[in-house]
């Protein structure tokens, strides 16, 4: 069978694998208080399925590799999105909506413009050590930029875990030509022993944060991973690996139509998650409560408010108000006598 063939099939059945993680991951995520610590998701068989298939798919990721260049594997990776939305849905019990469908084709779109651009043949050049350790320093500060608090951290942990798991997959392409490479160096060496344990050390980073970044649902931070970690692997080629853009002007034309579809995508897909994943459309042609004819009275069978809290979860407000008595003066007459 031929390489490239071999490498497609690899990376599909690795999308399908990060995709059911991630789905499992946004689960437990939903599930977990904020302050679960790490030691409380050891103890869960949860945690450990989508960590199961996260190394599922991170194996045949690597074995991907090995048969075909980063520029091919690592936008194959984005189907991931295409898979996962739907799993997502189906497990929350509802139908994707359109605005989900606009977005995940917006960004997928985006995603091909972007990583067709710097397509090229099978690498060939590995990183130096100092490389793979600039690197590394670079990865942890833009990690630690983007954990600090503020706003929106789901998506600013996506976009560290996405980064963190493109610079893995590039630092994993370093190992995979150096181990394979038939020139006879040494298969052992203080070189690819930093740069195996930079990649344990980011694939598990990655990790945590992705779980960090579901806990405010699915469908934003899954694209904002799909999109910085091509993004992440594409900048360590062009810039470290000697990999070129095709095309020249037109090349860079269409990397940034692409990056306007991708960034349009993710915004679909924020709100749409912010939505809880309804269409406008739908959402306004849901039956709403019935109105009361008599204030006060509770309507059986009328749909509660859902801010409102559950039955038995609040006292039942009674009125109190005074009783109106009327107290007059008994009229005693003079002279008689009172009553017992």
């Amino acid at each position: 069978m031929n390489a490239t063939l071999i490498a497609v099939a690899l990376s599909l059945v690795s999308a399908g694998a990060y995709a059911a993680a991630a789905v499992a991951q946004s689960r437990l995520a939903g599930r977990t208080e904020p302050s679960t610590g790490v030691l409380r998701l050891l103890g869960r068989g949860a945690w450990w399925s989508a960590v199961g298939l996260n190394a599922g798919g991170a194996l045949l990721h690597v074995a991907a590799l090995n048969y075909g260049p980063l520029t091919l594997v690592q936008p194959l990776g984005a189907l991931t999105l295409v898979a996962a939305v739907p799993l997502g849905a189906r497990a929350a019990g509802r139908r994707v909506g359109r605005v989900e469908w606009r977005g995940t084709v917006l960004t997928l779109l985006g995603l091909g413009a972007l990583l067709l651009t710097a397509g090229g043949s099978a690498p060939h050049e590995t990183l130096t050590l100092p490389e793979a350790l600039g690197v590394g320093a670079a990865t942890m500060a833009v990690v630690a930029g983007l954990s600090r608090p503020g706003a929106r951290p789901g998506l600013r942990h996506a976009a560290a875990s996405g980064i963190t798991s493109g610079v893995a997959s590039a630092l994993t392409q370093t190992l995979t030509v150096a181990v394979t490479d038939h020139s006879g160096g040494p298969l052992f060496s203080w070189r690819l022993l930093t740069v195996a344990l930079l990649v344990s050390a980011f694939a598990m980073g990655g990790l945590l944060l992705s779980q960090t970044a579901y806990r405010g649902g699915l469908g934003a931070p899954l694209a904002v991973v799909t999109l910085a970690n091509p993004v992440a692997a594409a900048a360590i080629g062009l810039a470290l690996l000697g990999e070129r853009l095709q095309g020249g002007p037109v090349s860079l034309v269409l990397a940034l139509l692409g990056t306007a579809a991708a960034v349009r995508g993710v915004i679909l897909l924020s709100r749409a998650q912010a939505d809880g994943g309804t269409d406008p459309g739908e959402a306004a042609a849901a039956p709403g409560p019935v109105a009361d004819p008599l204030p006060g009275r509770v309507v059986i069978g009328s749909p509660r408010r859902a801010e409102s809290p559950p039955l038995g979860a609040e006292p039942l407000a009674v009125r109190a108000e005074p009783l109106a008595v009327r107290a007059e003066p008994l009229a005693v007459r003079a002279g008689a006598r009172p009553h017992p």
